[in-house]
């Protein structure tokens, strides 16, 4: 053997080692930077899930059929559920997405379909604003619209309020989602004769309607677990709701109101009420993700 055939294989033996000391140094710091990783989320999830068993635990023990079905017990009564919350709830909620949702589609539709850049950049700019305002303030002026103008406390007035909060989810959701929509889509719609107006109504609409409902369904969980809003307008009541134009009851104002309360039996609804709202928040976002499934783009 001669020695440039031993060089030749001692230097393929150093490469052997080199690399294999390269892909050990490569497959500890991945690992590494996984744990850590996994570490991290933990940290992240950790307080949602000492919240969530926390509500869990204090308001599970209390379902049984009189907390749906019972009416709000005043102040010392140890008989009694949040019925009427609920049906409080999803009546300003409705009445909430039946003024916020049209306009927040169509003005999302104006924004990706027919806008101009100009006119776009600016109604863009302003529904960023108006999402970042609290919810307090949107309370107040309803306040100011609707109840002075009424003269009464109302669900209407909550809803309007809470219309308000909805509605740049929905503009900045539908205008994102109708922009996921290849041109080529509005492209070969145009090319079979099809106008601008069935174009965004038969085909591109349709397709990034899972996406729409995505953002429809985030807005209603943020307007049913809001409280300060409604605190100025819808205001509270422990009766069942009889009409629009009147103080109705929400599970977000019950929590309010009866987790400071001194007496017990009020306490107890209090975690019952969180209870039942995480669930239709957690319901609406278990929604909102099988109707991302259905999307198409």
């Amino acid at each position: 053997m001669t020695s440039s055939t031993q060089d030749w294989r001692s230097d393929e033996f150093d490469d052997q080692d080199m690399e294999r000391s390269y892909s050990t140094q490569r497959t500890a710091i991945d690992l590494g930077l996984t744990i850590l990783a996994f570490i991290l989320l933990g940290v992240a999830l950790l307080p949602l899930g000492l919240v969530l068993a926390f509500v869990i635990i204090k308001g599970g023990s209390q379902l049984n059929l009189d907390l749906f079905t019972g009416q709000i017990p005043a102040a010392g009564l140890e008989e009694g559920g949040i019925a009427p919350a609920i049906v409080g709830t999803l009546i300003v909620v409705g009445i909430a997405a039946a003024i916020s949702l049209p306009f927040g589609v169509l003005a999302g539709i104006y924004l990706s379909e027919f806008s101009s850049g100009r006119i776009a950049r600016w109604i863009r700019f302003f529904t960023n604003v108006l999402s970042g305002v609290p919810s307090i303030i949107m309370g107040i002026f309803a306040y100011g619209v609707v109840v002075l103008a009424t003269d009464t406390f109302s669900a209407f007035a909550g809803g309007f309020a809470l219309a308000i909060l909805m509605l740049p989810i929905v503009v900045r959701t539908t205008d994102e989602s109708l922009q996921l929509v290849p041109k080529q889509v509005r492209w070969a719609s145009t090319g079979v004769g099809a106008s601008d107006f069935q174009t965004v109504l038969k085909v591109v609409l349709p397709a990034a309607l899972g996406a729409i409902l995505t953002g429809v369904t985030l807005a209603i969980a943020r307007a049913a677990g809001e409280t300060a809003p409604l605190i100025f307008t819808a205001l509270f009541s422990q009766f069942w709701p009889t009409g629009i134009w009147q103080p109705i009851p929400t599970l977000s104002v019950l929590v309010y109101n009866f987790a400071a309360v001194p007496y017990e039996k009020q306490q107890e609804l209090a975690w019952a009420a969180s209870l039942i709202l995480v669930l239709l928040i957690l319901l609406t976002s278990i929604s909102a993700r099988i109707a991302v499934r259905k999307s198409i783009y």
